[in-house]
């Protein structure tokens, strides 16, 4: 069976490939199909992204798809910048400009809170099946970057368990710990269930 992989990040597909792993299921992505549509994540929720870049993406492939959506939500700014994460310092933001405005709207206040939670919403989508999984990881938001692995937020996104931003992990104790890895740990375990019945038409 082949499932797609909504993403052209090499970082989240490199790190969904080492968790979802089903027999006699193939993971492509999308360099497979090339003039593949991007759908503009414009949804008020982070499930709503994550549904709407699957079910665009298996319609226009013709193949049940796999996708996530991804937030970081500091309390100090109120929760954001929630399901605008990836595009909080404008739509083409590099990882650096996005760190860079939270650090400079986090400074803004005084005496902030810097405890932070990254949420993501793992979803799989076939015309006869949804499902979705939630998986997250509470830390703080250091003032400055640490380490230079992983992609994003990570270099100022501190867990307290480990002692280390993401950005100073191994792939392997990101993938244990992470919101990301956690969803589709989820996903991957609801739908291993399940694979049975779609098999046979794909």
């Amino acid at each position: 069976m082949n499932i797609l992989i909504a993403s052209n990040n090499q970082h989240k597909i490199k790190e969904i490939r080492q968790i979802f792993t089903l027999p006699n299921v193939v993971l492509l992505t999308l360099d497979e199909f090339p003039n593949t549509p991007i759908p503009v994540e414009n949804g008020n929720t982070l499930y709503e992204n994550a549904f709407k870049k699957a079910s665009m993406l298996s319609k226009f492939t013709g193949l049940p798809t796999l996708a996530d959506d991804t937030g970081l939500e500091v309390n100090a700014l109120g929760g954001q910048p929630g399901v605008r994460s990836a595009r909080y310092a404008g739509e083409n933001a590099t990882y650096d400009e996005n760190i860079d405005r939270l650090l400079a709207e986090i400074d803004k206040i005084e005496s902030p809170d810097r405890r932070a939670r990254f949420r993501c919403i793992a979803l799989f989508y076939h015309p006869d099946m949804t499902l979705s999984e939630e998986g997250y990881i509470d830390g703080m938001i250091l003032s400055r970057r640490h380490g230079i692995g992983g992609f994003g937020y990570d270099p100022v996104f501190y867990a307290p368990s480990t002692g280390k931003t993401f950005a100073e992990m191994t792939e392997e104790e990101k993938n244990n710990l992470s919101h990301r890895g956690m969803a589709f740990r989820n996903l991957h375990n609801s739908l291993k269930d399940k694979i049975h019945q779609l098999t046979q038409k794909y």
